[in-house]
């Protein structure tokens, strides 16, 4: 395993039980995410360059940490917060100048799946290497 693979391994195995922590991170996220996705268009905000992949990017972070904050309902997590970004989608048709898009909710899901699939990966090795 290359160091820093191993370093997130270590580092996963270490914080897996502090649930309360990843709890606390992903409603810090999910704050973070609403605030940059209801500030109005003209101001500067992070961004990837392409609309879609700053969805994928902040799902994926978030399925991360829902991993972490409820390990046995990683499905009632996925699916909790693709509505979130349907809520999302919703308050955005409500600004003057965001807009709701459905192909914003398909990068959301992509990016659910992407940090699901990368957070049961670090488990896994987790538990590999501590056999």
């Amino acid at each position: 395993m290359s160091g820093v693979l191993w370093c997130a391994v270590v580092w996963w195995a270490r914080l897996a039980a502090h649930v309360s922590l990843w709890r606390w991170l992903l409603a810090t996220a999910m704050l973070g995410l609403s605030v940059l996705s209801l500030m109005p268009a003209a101001l500067p905000i992070p961004s990837t360059g392409w609309d879609k992949s700053n969805h994928a990017l902040g799902f994926a972070v978030l399925a991360f940490l829902a991993y972490g904050a409820w390990p046995g309902r990683i499905p009632l997590s996925l699916l909790g917060l693709l509505g979130y970004g349907g809520l999302i989608e919703v308050l955005q048709s409500l600004t003057r100048d965001r807009m709701a898009e459905w192909s914003d909710l398909w990068a959301d899901g992509v990016g659910l799946l992407i940090g699901a699939a990368l957070a049961s990966t670090m488990q896994r090795l987790a538990v590999v290497r501590s056999t």
